[in-house]
């Protein structure tokens, strides 16, 4: 894809982060902007932004992990552009802690935002994007946790494993039938963009009932600070996930010097022995259990 002036791009999580800097720039090639977001506060804050730079834009306060919620959004997105071409699955959160130790509301939270939220957009948007005909593309937000099965962050890593291999496998069934989308699998490392503070976002009716374990706290503690010690930002993630769409490039792996730790993981897989240590090339960021 290649043409953005006058299409429509929908993206979730659009209030901060990566969704906030997509939604500039698909406002920067003259798109046309469909945000979603649970924040309303912020959503009308980058909704006034951008509408002030002359872009049409549509606000909607929507829970991704919600299906009815995704299936409103879906109509009232095409009932007021018509059609879509960009599609970001973009919302995420992020919770730390030993996996045995995750409680059922945390799975849920995260299950439902990470992983369920990228299941109802492409439930919701992508048949209707092929019945359009137009040429489009769709973008899943997932993680180098996506790739790697690092300590202490087992529900994210389940979430983005699986946005990944759904991604794999929405490019192979588009491949085969012949629609005319591209997909993207964003797989990024350490970014500040407001995913160590998600916990602001989660709702009450899944608040953990018991609270914080030592690993937890650590885990979080150790998230934040290899979040802010990163180097890339997040509208550079943004302009990196921009030209993989032009490129038609299925992974957008932003962080090159991750891509040992990936190798290691398939090494292991390959040669059939005991999974590795996934910071063992990265100790300043090396996740560890409380003493």
């Amino acid at each position: 894809m290649k043409t953005f002036a006058n299409r429509v791009a929908v993206i979730t999580g659009a209030a901060s982060g990566f969704g906030r800097e997509f939604a500039r720039i698909a406002a920067t090639r003259g798109m046309k902007l469909a945000l979603a977001d649970i924040e309303p506060a912020a959503l009308d804050a980058v909704a006034a932004e951008l509408r002030a730079t002359g872009a049409e834009v549509a606000p909607f306060i929507v829970d991704v992990g919600n299906a009815e919620a995704m299936d409103g959004f879906a109509d009232a997105v095409f009932a007021r552009f018509g059609t879509i071409h960009l599609l970001f699955n973009n919302a995420g959160v992020g919770l730390g802690g030993l996996v045995w130790e995750h409680t059922v509301a945390d799975w849920q939270w995260v299950l439902n935002v990470n992983l369920w939220g990228v299941i109802h957009g492409i439930r919701c948007f992508v048949p209707r994007m092929i019945e359009g005909g137009d040429e489009g593309h769709i973008v899943n937000t997932a993680s180098v946790a996506g790739l790697l099965s690092a300590q202490t962050m087992g529900a994210y890593n389940v979430s983005k494993h699986g946005v990944v291999t759904l991604s794999e496998t929405l490019f192979q069934d588009l491949r085969i039938t012949g629609a005319r989308l591209g997909v993207t699998v964003l797989c990024p490392a350490f970014v500040d963009t407001g995913i160590k503070d998600a916990a602001r976002n989660r709702p009450a009716d899944l608040a953990s009932p018991t609270p914080p374990t030592a690993s937890q706290l650590m885990a979080e503690a150790q998230t934040r600070k290899a979040v802010i010690s990163g180097r890339t930002s997040a509208a550079e993630v943004a302009a990196m996930t921009f030209a993989a769409i032009e490129a038609e490039r299925f992974y957008c792996l932003t962080h090159k010097k991750i891509l040992g730790a990936v190798e290691l993981r398939l090494q292991d897989i390959v040669q059939d022995r005991s999974p590795s240590d996934p910071f063992a090339q990265k100790k300043e960021v090396a996740f560890t259990a409380p003493v």
